[in-house]
């Protein structure tokens, strides 16, 4: 017998059964860490050959307050802290909603309508509606057109809001990139007159900055010094541009440089996968790993997604043959089968070859958007994950020439599905996007809404 078993007080039988079964709990644990490293290992290995930098480290988020490490500045408009303060403080402002359709929407909306926190900085239902709706919801899915207004009235858009977190990676906006100078819109200028809006880009400005302007203007929203001034912000607006004369310190332009960097710091860079990133090996689950794996991997989405907040760089533009808003079934309101927005770039270039084509978006916080792609056709990840696995177009009036031949059945099985849905929905979901909304703004208003029906939905008074 064994000096193991003469020392021990059990009887040997018993010790032979623990010793089994401490063996097999070993063994058990230690083929479950080695699998954990493997997935680890392969996943760094993925990313490493996928990555523009030929790194795994190139899809890291810098930190929000790192203001030179955030990419894409409009040279004319450097991110300061002073900015970053103000912009915040005008995004969720009602105060500057001084020219309603109607009356009775005055200071009742902000920029904030359609682009709420706790929806990942999107519209709670399929349209945003800024001037022109009443109430709220729990989460901005309450929002309905006010009786008052027609149909033609509301500030309504033609396609789903894009969110403006980790906008820093964005060099044109909106979904066609129609907003911005440079970038993908050099050498479009030919088409920069085909309306005022668009003429903004004659500025020689970066795509947030150029947007917001537009932005500011088409959601009726007023600056000036005597807005600064009854509202208090005209010391705000003195800090963040010091070095433009006064006379030109209080306007839309420079309110729109403000929100321009504030939005450059909204980054979802505590989502577990950017936590992994940085050398947390616990921050993702096995199954959000993956998802991962499949992400980078089989089902080939790196392909388009490829920056560090997994849209393009550059900006690309792809037919999915999916519904526009109109199609959908929604009650829509400033939008048919006419509105050149349907066309994505090619209402924007006139192009035949961007015809139907649409910028290819962020993927953080998908999970509090509720509605996907610019017609808000789909309402659940699964859903997404499934049309891009099958590869058949839904839209009938969009020629399969259009359409990329990317968009091909992935041949994913369920398993690899629910793999890839799991990573989409928490492996890139950062939960406190409410670190980014201030807690009063310089009127005092209710925020995003300040219509009476809002007010009560929020509890707000």
């Amino acid at each position: 017998m064994s000096n193991l078993f003469r020392k021990s007080n059990v009887r040997p039988g018993k010790s032979l059964i623990t010793l089994v079964l401490m063996g097999t709990i070993v063994f058990y644990f230690g083929c479950t860490h080695d699998y954990i490293e493997d997935l680890d290992r392969d996943l760094t290995a993925s990313l490493n050959s996928n990555s523009k930098t030929g790194s795994y480290t190139g899809y890291i988020m810098p930190s929000s307050t790192d203001y030179s490490s955030l990419p894409n500045q409009d040279p004319k408009n450097p991110v300061t802290a002073e900015k970053v303060a103000l912009g915040k403080m005008l995004f969720f402002e009602t105060g500057i909603g001084l020219q309603p359709k109607y009356p009775v929407s005055k200071e009742a909306y902000s920029c904030s309508s359609c682009h709420i926190p706790e929806r990942g900085f999107t519209a709670g239902r399929f349209q945003g509606i800024a001037d022109g709706a009443v109430g709220f919801g729990i989460s901005g899915e309450g929002r309905k057109k006010n009786p008052q207004y027609t149909g033609a009235d509301v500030d309504a858009q033609g396609a789903r809001p894009l969110p403006v977190i980790n906008t820093t990676y964005v060099t044109n906006a909106l979904w066609a990139g129609t907003f911005g100078s440079f970038n993908v819109n050099t050498g479009t200028d030919a088409v920069w007159d085909q309306d005022t809006l668009v003429q903004i880009n004659k500025k020689g400005l970066m795509g947030l900055e150029a947007n917001n302007e537009r932005a500011l203007i088409v959601h009726r929203q007023v600056i000036n010094k005597n807005v600064t001034d009854s509202l208090g912000y005209t010391a705000m607006f003195d800090a963040a541009f010091p070095d433009i004369p006064v006379e030109e310190r209080y306007t839309r332009q420079t309110a729109a440089f403000a929100i321009a960097a504030y939005f450059r710091t909204i980054l979802t860079n505590e989502a577990p996968f950017q936590k992994w990133l940085k050398g947390d090996a616990t921050a993702m689950t096995d199954q959000q790993k993956r998802g991962a794996m499949v992400f980078f991997g089989k089902a080939g989405c790196v392909s388009c997604h490829n920056s560090p907040s997994l849209n393009s760089d550059p900006h690309l533009f792809f037919s999915l043959g999916v519904y526009n808003h109109y199609q959908t079934g929604y009650s829509v309101f400033r939008t048919d089968r006419h509105d050149k927005r349907n066309l994505g770039r090619g209402g924007f270039t006139g192009r035949e070859e961007d015809m139907n084509n649409f910028k290819v978006p962020q993927l953080y916080n998908l999970k509090d958007f509720g509605f996907y792609f610019h017609g808000a056709s789909k309402t659940s990840l699964k859903d997404v994950v499934e049309y891009f696995n099958n590869g058949i177009p839904e839209n009938p009036d969009i020629p399969r020439t259009q359409i990329t031949p990317l968009f091909r059945p992935l041949h994913l099985t369920q398993d690899e599905m629910d793999d890839l849905v799991e990573f989409l929905s928490e492996g890139l979901y950062d939960a406190n996007l409410l670190r980014y909304k201030p807690e009063v703004t310089m009127s005092g208003n209710c925020f995003p809404n300040n219509d009476p029906q809002s007010k009560e939905d929020m509890g707000c008074e």
